[in-house]
């Protein structure tokens, strides 16, 4: 059982056989989520993995089908911190997933410098939007926009959490991919593999998927790029497995 609020619903995970609490009103993961927990690499029999800007939960429990190390998520929302605690607690992973309410500014602080063999972000994409922005809905316009974190304390927290070797996996909009290779790059993660994401055939990425490496050398590859939905407006197979798993 669980308790769920006034505006709450239980989701189903498909593809991994788990439960995910949404709001409407708060918080609802995007495809984002999914192809950021399906493209980073992680460590599948043993390892340490932090989630910034974990938001619900969500990629914590994504990666937990992929993965037996443990993942700690830092979400500085209360309400959404609260509802990725109790969807851990549904799904019985609390051994394994845990989540920290705070700044990710201070997870390094809190959490230990260079102790994390993975680290992933999902982090706002936007300027900081207006005040009629934020009082419409305040946890979306956090959850969306640059109002308590830059990109640029997002990388930086990323370098300081992961440790020599380790990698930093980040979903961002394709119009920022110099700021955050620039970024990165201040930070001493060298990027190695960005895959773009299309809406459709013959439209423009709006989509970025970069991974780095914690001080390693130069040598970028370019992936296969990923489109969503094919000329029917269905998603195409790549992302029903996504979503839906293989069958």
């Amino acid at each position: 059982m669980v308790n769920l609020r006034e505006d709450e619903r239980l989701d189903y995970l498909l593809a991994e056989d788990l439960r995910i609490i949404q709001s409407p009103n708060v918080f609802s993961f995007s495809l984002d989520a999914v192809l950021l927990a399906r493209f980073v690499w992680v460590p599948i029999q043993k390892g340490k993995i932090v989630d910034l800007c974990s938001g619900n939960g969500v990629i914590p429990l994504f990666l937990s089908a992929r993965t037996k190390g443990t993942i700690t998520g830092v979400e500085i929302q209360e309400r959404l911190y609260d509802m990725a605690v109790r969807s851990i607690e549904y799904n019985d992973l609390e051994e394994r997933l845990h989540m920290i309410h705070g700044d990710l500014k201070d997870a390094p602080k809190e959490l230990g410098y260079e102790k994390y063999d993975v680290v992933t972000c999902n982090p706002p994409y936007f300027p900081t939007p207006s005040n009629e922005e934020i009082n419409v809905n305040e946890h979306l316009a956090i959850a969306r926009h640059e109002i308590l974190c830059t990109l640029e304390d997002a990388i930086k927290s990323s370098s300081q959490l992961v440790k020599q070797g380790g990698k930093v996996a980040f979903v961002h909009r394709p119009g920022r991919l110099i700021d955050i290779i620039e970024i990165m790059r201040k930070y001493r993660l060298e990027p190695k593999r960005i895959q773009f994401v299309y809406p459709k055939a013959g439209k423009e990425a709006n989509t970025l998927l970069v991974e780095a490496i914690k001080d390693g050398s130069p040598d970028l590859k370019i992936l296969e790029p990923l489109t969503v939905y094919d000329e029917n407006n269905e998603y195409t197979p790549v992302i029903k497995e996504m979503l839906y798993g293989s069958k």
